[in-house]
This record gives structure tokens, C-alpha cells and sequence, in this order.
């Protein structure tokens, strides 16, 4: 009877080892997938260029762009503040250059602040979506296109919103060229 009670906890103790595994591994990509549904800490919404209407109230969106230490790249937003109206289609644009004497692939995280903007901030192209080669010394404009949605004057609590800031963030990407070049 021991033994089978040993058993018995031995396998339950094994299935919440595994159980313990799974969720470890499925917990960022399931909370990429609950911010991304969600505009939660600041992930913004990716849109399809449809605008319901366009508001009389002003916002001002600010730029920010940062470099990982790793990235031999400048990085700079071409304008660092535009006013806006809430529900209008804004371009603006990034400028990349690679200091590097080899090409480089880098990728852009980012957010909005204040976070609870995140669900009402709409990027319809944006440079972020995917990893971005610059050769030796080439220099890019990067353009990104974006609206504030107008839901958002509809929300009492982004009533004393005034400014969003749009950050980006370049890491480097390791393919296996540039992994071959530095071995």
C-alpha cells in the first residue's frame, strides 16, 4: 500500500513538474498575445489605415529612439514632437545609420507612454514590423504612419492626456552571417 501510495505521489509530483514547465515556456508569448490585445504597458495597436473620425482635440505624440550598446547604429527620430488631432493619420519618420565597416540586422521594440494609451495608439506601418539590414555605412529614413484612435475621447480616464511619447528600441539580430563573420 506504501508503495503504491509512493507511486501515486511520484507521478502526481512529475505532472506538476511538467505542468510548471509548459506554463514556463508559454508565458511570454502569452503575454505578447494579452498585450498586444490589449494596449497593456504600452504595446500599441497595429491598424489597417480605417479611421472612424477624426476629433477637434489636439494631441501631441513625442518620439523617442534608443540603441542597445551591442548596435553599432545612430538612431534618431526626424522630428521630436508633432501635434495632432486625436483620429488623424500622422507619417513621420526615423533616420537609421549603420557605423559599422559590415552589414547589420537590427529590430525595433516599442511602446507608447503613458501605457494607458497603449489600446488607442494605431500603427499602420511602421519600420517594427520586421528586422531591418543596413550595409556598411548606409544610412535609411524610416517612415512609420500612425493615428491616436478616437475612442480615446471617449474615455474619461485619458481626459488629462495631453502628450503620448513613442519609444523605440533597436537591438541587434544574430543570423547566421553575421554569426559566421565574428567565428
Amino acid at each position: 500500500m506504501a508503495k503504491r501510495s509512493n507511486l501515486s505521489f511520484a507521478f502526481n509530483l512529475s505532472l506538476i513538474v511538467v505542468g510548471m514547465l509548459a506554463l514556463t515556456a508559454a508565458a511570454v508569448p502569452l503575454y505578447r498575445l494579452f498585450c498586444e490585445a490589449t494596449g497593456y504597458d504600452g504595446t500599441t495597436q497595429k491598424g489597417t489605415g480605417a479611421i472612424l473620425r477624426v476629433t477637434d482635440r489636439d494631441i501631441t505624440v513625442g518620439f523617442n529612439a534608443d540603441i542597445a550598446p551591442a548596435l553599432p547604429w545612430e538612431f534618431k527620430p526626424a522630428e521630436h514632437e508633432i501635434k495632432t488631432k486625436i483620429g488623424q493619420k500622422v507619417l513621420t519618420h526615423f533616420i537609421a545609420r549603420n557605423t559599422a565597416n559590415h552589414p547589420i540586422t537590427g529590430r525595433a521594440v516599442y511602446n507608447v507612454t503613458p501605457f494607458s494609451v497603449g489600446n488607442y495608439f494605431v500603427k499602420i506601418e511602421c519600420f517594427c514590423f520586421k528586422e531591418q539590414t543596413l550595409a556598411a555605412g548606409q544610412t535609411v529614413d524610416m517612415p512609420v504612419l500612425f493615428y491616436v484612435d478616437s475612442a480615446m475621447v471617449d474615455d474619461p480616464q485619458m481626459n488629462g492626456i495631453k502628450t503620448i511619447t513613442l519609444s523605440y528600441t533597436f537591438f541587434p539580430v544574430k543570423t547566421e552571417a553575421s554569426s559566421s563573420k565574428r567565428n
